[in-house]
């Protein structure tokens, strides 16, 4: 559809000349299992003379009424657009069409829950698919204000952007839901919740006496699990709203906040003004780390933060993306450090999240975190490392350069100044400035508009005494973006202590600026164990520690008392690992030896995928099964010593099934499942035993028969989607094959059904069963592309792709796919790229390791 990737001078022109809009928007969704009807009436100011166009994608347009003339909607309506001409003053515009449900998680999906039948729909419009829905001025600076409507079956709950007056019974089975007028907003944050889900209330009181009522919803099939998580998540809730304004000091801006948990899901969640959707994988129904239970935490403050911060003040286009989604990923991690019981989450973060936007950032896709965004295409690949981990990490960084109480401080400013507006980096920036009194816009240039990575280097120079005569800063940058960058940041002394932890003994903050920075307060004192550069993470830099300092992490790294350290440290020697700095037989036999220790989740779930990668893709081919078998057998040894029912003990039985490589694994898997192998405190529960049952199919020690024989005991969403992983993960030729026809041509999948088919066609590390679709793959790059939608196109893209095949001849295909594609979609090519990239990087490593 050439008329669906709006141009950012496209919008630039619309925002030009339509203003204050309001919208009547009416939908019935009884019309069927594929259609639904949508009348929308939009009224707006406009330049006189002028033509614009109206954004809808629908396949049947059955009217259109423009000032009150009847337009013929085979003239008017094609690509996806409405053409309106010769604009008055002001005007009214009502189309009329049958759009379509959608099962990619895009515009208004529609599930069917296997459970009990129940049908459940929801909407989901960022970027830009409220035109899935309702016709409307597509674009995040057209705010408006929205008068909604919807008929839907009785025994159905509705919910929209306000509280629902009372519905009316239309009869014939049918009611009638309305809703107040809505405050001023971006299109993208509405949203339509409709079925039969299950519901919970309560409500809060704010600092200025307001009651906001609270609502939390969920399939009635997984009533049960929600109730069990309902006051807790409520209070989550709660704290953070009480968090942010008091550190804001801006109350909770809108009439309401329900969380709505539904099915199939393609984000984590969406920020949809006081009707935040999030994917139902959230609730638990069994045994998750606790790494995924903070995860949630962060992710309910993080679309909490967005109600200030994206909602009530919006950027203007998508270039500003990163200040919505930095923003609340910052300000979502301090908010679960400081009211929650995951005291640890900057651990988590620099585990998770950093290491997430330093591989974004090594790319060469990487961008500024003020992204050059063209067209909605360059937005939708956006949503990545850089837009929210980088910018959290700078954020933080900012933080500590202009100090918190100040920062707080601008924000506020910000907020009261622009509150149902748009508003741009700049007029942060220039809050910012006031509050802090520092020149902003230098550090702008270094941090924000230029991409790429710093990294920081430790040279220490010891006297025979063992004083520290002098240690400096190296500061570098790459040849692509040869960017030194001014960072506020602390060194740290490391020794350990009669315990036998290592603890911090001494800390000096100081400013790193240029080539080399000095650390003038360090000179003379007695060198420690370690030295620590960017204690507490304050800023966003690659760290290489001097020699002595690295070869004690690499011995010790499990006997530091700090969480966010010991996150920090392993980071770096996963980074030197990935640089073919450091040899990755050294980074495992480190990484197992910290894990039968490490207490944080994420930091454990991390290092547990680092070993697995490093030993899949890193280590010398000659070498690699040896390595997995040593692997497999030092994970089920550290699973029977952790703590009965610990977090760790679950990762590791977890990862023990995936390595599944020892001669003992076939006969292990199946005593787990049929109770002849247990160990104490883990419960076999659903997901554990589709774990276990997933591992088996990828081994290949069960068959089809026997997943479905597993499936027919419990026939779930999540189960179907599990089953699915299995079958495709089985190793033979026969099932790669079947898993790629469905991924790419089953249309009766699900999204997340086809997400999980295509995880299970990559699951396998046996080269042969890729060798014959790294070709296939290139193949069929341009019809996902032209076939499927954006977010099932990124799906299929990634996870299809054949990374265990051959290294050398993926990367001489994927060059050649980009030496005869030079005129291809940006968004498109950057996928191409990236997938080439990891390659590249693999075959980098590979050969480093080799030569050790």
């Amino acid at each position: 559809m050439p008329g669906a990737n709006l141009t950012r001078v496209e919008a630039q022109e619309r925002a030009g000349i339509v203003s204050n809009a309001h919208y009547t928007v009416h939908l019935d969704v009884n019309q069927g299992d594929t259609d639904f009807r949508t009348v929308s009436t939009i009224e707006f100011d406009a330049v006189e003379g002028a033509s614009t166009f109206v954004d809808l994608i629908a396949n049947t347009v059955t009217s259109v009424e423009f000032n009150g003339e009847k337009l013929d909607p085979s003239v008017v309506y094609k690509d996806s657009r409405v053409e309106l001409t010769n604009l008055k003053a002001h005007n009214t515009v009502t189309v009329e069409a049958l759009a379509q449900y959608s099962h990619t998680g895009e515009g208004m999906h529609r599930s069917v829950d296997p459970t009990d039948g129940n049908v459940y729909l929801y909407t989901q419009f960022e970027v830009p698919d409220a035109r899935r829905v309702y016709a409307v001025f597509d674009q995040p600076d057209i705010k408006a204000t929205f008068d909604f409507s919807v008929d839907a079956p009785e025994g159905w709950e509705v919910i929209s952007i306000t509280p629902a007056n009372e519905p009316e019974d239309l009869g014939n089975g049918s009611v009638r839901w309305t809703f107040p007028t809505t405050p001023k907003m971006s299109s993208y944050l509405t949203a339509f919740v409709a079925g039969p889900y299950a519901r919970w209330n309560t409500t809060h009181t704010l600092s200025n006496g307001r009651e906001v009522p609270m609502a939390i919803y969920a399939r009635q099939a997984l009533k049960d699990a929600m109730a069990k998580d309902v006051d807790y998540l409520f209070d989550v809730t709660k704290k953070g709203m009480d968090f942010y304004d008091q550190t804001w000091g801006v109350p909770y801006p809108y009439a309401k906040y329900d969380q709505l948990f539904v099915p199939e899901y393609n984000a984590g969640a969406m920020e949809n003004i006081g009707t935040v959707t999030i994917r139902d994988s959230y609730i638990f129904e069994s045994k998750v780390t606790d790494a995924i239970f903070e995860r949630r935490d962060v992710t309910v403050l993080h679309e909490l933060a967005h109600m200030w911060f994206g909602d009530l003040v919006t950027m203007k286009w998508w270039n500003d993306l990163w200040l919505n989604e930095s923003f609340a990923e910052f300000t979502s991690t301090l908010a679960t450090a400081e009211t929650t019981q995951w005291k640890d989450a900057w651990a988590t973060f620099a585990s998770g999240e950093k290491s997430w936007g330093q591989a974004q950032d090594e790319m060469p896709t990487t961008h500024p975190i003020v992204a050059e965004i063209n067209d909605i295409h360059d937005t939708e690949v956006n949503f990545d490392g850089i837009t929210y981990a980088k910018g959290a990490s700078v954020l933080k960084q900012l933080v500590a350069y202009v100090g918190r109480k100040e920062f707080f401080a601008g924000i506020h400013n910000y907020l009261e100044k622009y509150q149902y507006s748009n508003a741009t980096l700049a007029d942060l920036l220039a809050e910012l400035e006031k509050t802090s009194g520092r020149e902003l816009k230098h550090w702008s240039k270094q941090w924000l508009e230029n991409a790429g990575i710093n990294t920081i280097t430790s040279e220490v120079r010891t006297s025979e005494d063992g004083t520290i005569e002098e240690m400096a800063l190296i500061q570098s940058a790459s040849e692509e973006y040869p960017v030194l960058r001014d960072h506020r940041l602390a060194v740290a002394f490391y020794d350990e202590n009669e315990s036998g932890q290592i603890v911090m003994t001494e800390r000096f903050d100081l400013d790193v600026t240029g080539e080399r920075t000095v650390v003038e307060a360090v000179a003379g004192k007695k060198r420690p164990a370690f030295i620590m550069v960017n204690e507490d993470d304050l800023t966003y830099t690659k760290l290489r520690f001097d020699a002595q300092s690295l070869e004690f992490a690499k011995n010790n790294l499990y006997k530091f008392d700090s969480a966010l350290t010991r996150a920090v440290v392993w980071l770096s020697l996963w980074d030197m690992t990935r640089d073919a700095q450091f040899p990755a037989v050294d980074f495992v036999e480190t990484s197992l030896k910290a894990l039968g220790t490490e207490k944080e989740s994420t930091t454990f779930r991390y290092a547990l995928g680092q070993v697995n990668t490093a030993v899949g893709h890193y280590v010398p081919a000659a070498k690699r099964d040896e390595l997995k078998l040593e692997v497999a057998n030092a994970l089920f040894a550290l699973a029977q010593d952790a703590k009965a029912g610990s977090d760790e003990q679950f990762q590791l039985v977890k990862a023990y099934l995936n390595n599944g490589s020892d001669p003992e694994f076939k006969e292990r898997a199946a005593g787990l499942l049929d109770g002849s192998l247990k160990f104490d405190g883990l419960d076999i529960d659903n997901n554990m035993r589709w774990s276990i049952v997933i591992a088996q199919a990828a081994a290949g020690v069960i068959t089809n028969a026997e997943i479905d024989a597993e499936l027919a005991l419990r026939d779930t969403t999540e189960n179907r989607e599990f089953a699915v992983m299995a079958k495709a993960a089985i190793p033979t030729a026969e099932a790669k094959a079947w898993a790629w026809d469905q991924a790419l041509h089953n249309d009766e999948l699900t999204n997340s059904q086809l997400g999980n088919v295509a995880l299970g066609f990559s699951w396998n590390s046996e080269p042969k069963l890729y060798d014959e679709y790294v070709a296939k793959y290139a193949d069929t790059i341009n019809w996902i592309w032209e076939n499927k939608t954006f977010h099932m196109a990124e799906t299929l893209m990634t996870s299809l792709y054949p990374s265990y095949a051959d290294t050398a001849r993926l990367v001489e295909v994927g060059k050649k796919w980009l030496e005869d594609h030079p005129h291809t979609d940006a968004a498109l090519r950057r996928m191409v790229s990236e997938n080439l990239d990891s390659s590249e990087r693999i075959l980098r490593v590979q050969r480093y390791n080799e030569s050790l």
